[in-house]
């Protein structure tokens, strides 16, 4: 009721000719359209180098590691002696006596909670192996493949840019603020071996619903990153096809030196931090995107593409251009800032019918403009993206699967009509 009564005296302010109207009603409406929303969000801050304590570390990841592979193994001699699984509740309460014995004394340097959280990744693996949602069972890693460990509940202490290990302290580099309620902590390794420090959080933030009253649909083509349904053309940089020269480079130089030498390892950590700056750019550009959007549309329209099935016709190109990551941070933009990502069926005709009359096209990859009998001659992304923004502005509101479980697992204490 308060927000009706804000918004009819400002339209009245604006009907009467008033150029500007008073402040605190404008401060009051744009309270009412505030609300808060409780999110899981992860801060990711990078460890300052330390050769002599990051060794402790380094030293943990290798007993997690020791840990997942001994009950990998441990679960494929179960099944195939009984042709039964263990479950997560018989795996914590092994790995803690297995922590009492000789043999296993090295697992005493992780918190009793970490070692369960070791076994809870290989409950979730299995999972989601029985699931389907995978192919293959759990496999065997490699200590340099493993990359990281988690306390889900005590064993830490954070305190400005400061986090307190059991008895060792460790500073980072506090880029931003933190706020909210921290539930886990891990420590990961990225494969250029610098060492980071990822914290849960349970946030509330304010979702300020500002309105901008427009709506648009947004076609993804290889040779123009995104286009709308006025006619304008969003280009990615290709990163990976800027920096393919220098990969190149570095992978002829990896291949000459000998596998497990020094040379070789500096070699791999040179070619992994290039690939981490591709990553971050292209990361980087899909958030300044994503805002650039947000700022104009209250409502955008994307089709949801088989991007597995693009990569296996185009390869490479598609995974530059990184559609999938792009649109999973718009979605969480759109959370942020209260607008709405709207996914039309794969199947939906619109590239080949026409915008205007709605004739059914027979035209290839090749034909970039459409020439309709109805005498429209329009360029074919243009055309994709009216259509888009028509089946979904007609269709009600639907999301993937993916899409549904990410939210789920992010938002709490806010109902989602997904």
């Amino acid at each position: 009721m308060q927000r009706l009564v804000c918004r009819a005296m400002i339209e009245y302010y604006q009907g009467v000719g008033c150029g500007q109207y008073p402040r605190q009603l404008s401060d009051r409406w744009n309270q009412s359209m505030n609300h808060s929303s409780t999110v899981h969000r992860m801060y990711k801050y990078r460890l300052y180098r330390n050769d002599k304590r990051d060794r402790k570390l380094r030293h943990k990841i290798f007993v997690a590691s020791t840990i997942w592979n001994h009950f990998v193994a441990l679960q494929r001699r179960y099944y195939r002696l009984s042709g039964r699984y263990i479950s997560l509740r018989q795996m914590n309460m092994h790995v803690l006596k297995l922590r009492k014995t000789q043999r296993f004394i090295s697992w005493r340097d992780l918190h009793s909670q970490v070692c369960q959280e070791v076994c809870r990744r290989v409950d979730d693996a299995y999972q989601r192996f029985f699931k389907g949602i995978v192919k293959g069972r759990p496999s065997f890693k490699k200590a340099q493949k493993y990359a990281s460990f988690t306390f889900p509940q005590k064993g830490y202490h954070v305190e400005g840019n400061t986090v307190t290990i059991e008895g060792r302290k460790y500073k980072f580099v506090k880029h931003r603020e933190m706020q909210g309620q921290i539930k886990t902590l891990t420590i990961k390794r990225d494969k250029v071996g610098r060492l980071w420090l990822v914290l849960s959080v349970i946030e509330t933030i304010v979702i300020g619903e500002v309105s901008t009253g427009k709506s648009g649909g947004f076609d993804f083509g290889l040779k123009t990153f995104l286009t709308d349904d006025e006619g304008r053309a969003y280009t990615s940089p290709q990163f990976f096809a800027q920096g393919i020269r220098k990969t190149r480079k570095l992978n002829r130089q990896l291949a000459r030196k000998q596998e497990g030498s020094g040379r070789y390892q500096r070699a791999q950590r040179a070619l992994s931090k290039h690939s981490a700056d591709i990553a971050n750019k292209r990361r980087d550009h899909h958030f300044k995107l994503a805002h650039r959007l947000c700022d104009e549309y209250d409502v955008l329209y994307f089709e949801d593409l088989n991007l597995i099935g693009m990569k296996a016709l185009w390869g490479r190109k598609v995974s530059d251009l990184g559609f999938g990551s792009f649109m999973n941070i718009l979605e969480w933009v759109t959370l942020k800032r209260g607008k709405t990502v709207v996914k039309i069926d794969r199947f939906t005709p619109t590239t080949k019918v026409c915008s205007h009359c709605g004739i059914d096209h027979a035209i290839t990859l090749r034909d970039r403009v459409l020439h309709c009998v109805c005498g429209l001659v329009i360029d074919r992304d243009l055309n994709a993206a009216i259509n888009i923004r028509r089946a979904g502005a007609s269709a009600p509101y639907r999301s993937d699967s993916k899409t549904r479980v990410r939210l789920r697992r992010r938002v709490e204490g806010r109902s989602l009509q997904l």
